[in-house]
């Protein structure tokens, strides 16, 4: 009996477990590590991308420009001619076009060198009033014709002169009203490649003294932006447009291109 109570009384045993690393703490470890990866990637990404975007590295802005005289001319004139009815107001503007012409001719313009355009016709209308001012009426009074001539001409200095000179024909009671010239030049596109090269090369040129100025080694192009053609009177205040300046009302003339680029540097 006393020795069934001893073994009543004695402490119960505790099963040990085995000690080991559980499965939450190697997920945990698994996802630290992981983490460190991660940012050590995005920190590299990071770098490279400071290093070759475009918010860093050396950028430069060259330029070029050259004088250049214009080797076409565009002249424009129109005139005008009247008639009581369509017919004879169609006759008059046709013996007015036939003296332009003659003149013109005389004057060296070929052929080749003019073009007239279709005649517009318009109705002349005369509003009647009475002693009191009050409107009492319109009648149709003739017929109004238009037409315009175009000389386009390489030969510059002939049709300038010409274009200065229209007395004969005011003294012939022609109505003939006057545009001032156009110059154009026919090489333009020419012109424009040889101004690329040139102001690449001189943004080239600036890029190499920052880069040996500040011991910076260029080791890739980032980008490179071509500027807006300005063409602009020689000597003159004439002001660039964001869209790009075009003149034509002078014979010289002065053009402008811009080339930005960006390198990364090491």
């Amino acid at each position: 009996m006393e020795q069934n109570e001893n073994n009543n009384l004695q402490a119960p045993q505790v099963k040990k477990e085995k000690r080991g690393v559980s499965i939450p703490v190697i997920i945990a470890l698994i996802a630290g590590i992981s983490a460190i990866i991660c940012v050590s990637i995005f920190s590299n990404g990071i770098v490279k991308y400071k290093k070759y975007s475009g918010s860093s590295g050396i950028t430069v802005t060259g330029s070029a420009s050259c004088d250049f005289e214009s080797d076409l001319i565009v002249w424009r004139g129109s005139f005008s001619a009247y008639g009581s009815t369509p017919k004879r107001a169609y006759q008059s503007i046709k013996n007015s076009a036939e003296v332009i012409r003659k003149y013109l001719v005389d004057n060296g313009i070929s052929e080749d060198e003019l073009s007239f355009s279709s005649v517009s016709i318009s109705q002349r209308w005369v509003t009647e009033y009475n002693d009191d001012g009050k409107r009492t009426g319109e009648y149709l009074d003739g017929y109004d014709l238009y037409q315009s001539v175009t000389v386009t001409s390489e030969d510059v200095d002939k049709v300038d002169a010409v274009s200065r000179d229209i007395t004969e024909l005011i003294e012939s009671n022609i109505e003939f009203e006057s545009d001032s010239p156009e110059y154009y030049y026919t090489k333009l596109d020419e012109l424009k490649l040889n101004l690329i090269e040139q102001a690449t090369d001189n943004a080239m040129a600036r890029m190499e003294i920052i880069a040996d100025g500040t011991d910076a080694g260029l080791t890739k192009l980032l980008s490179a932006n071509l500027g807006v053609f300005q063409i602009t009177a020689q000597n003159s205040n004439s002001e660039y447009s964001y869209g790009g300046a075009f003149d034509t009302s002078s014979r010289d003339k002065t053009a402008t291109i811009t080339v930005k680029l960006n390198y990364a540097v090491d």
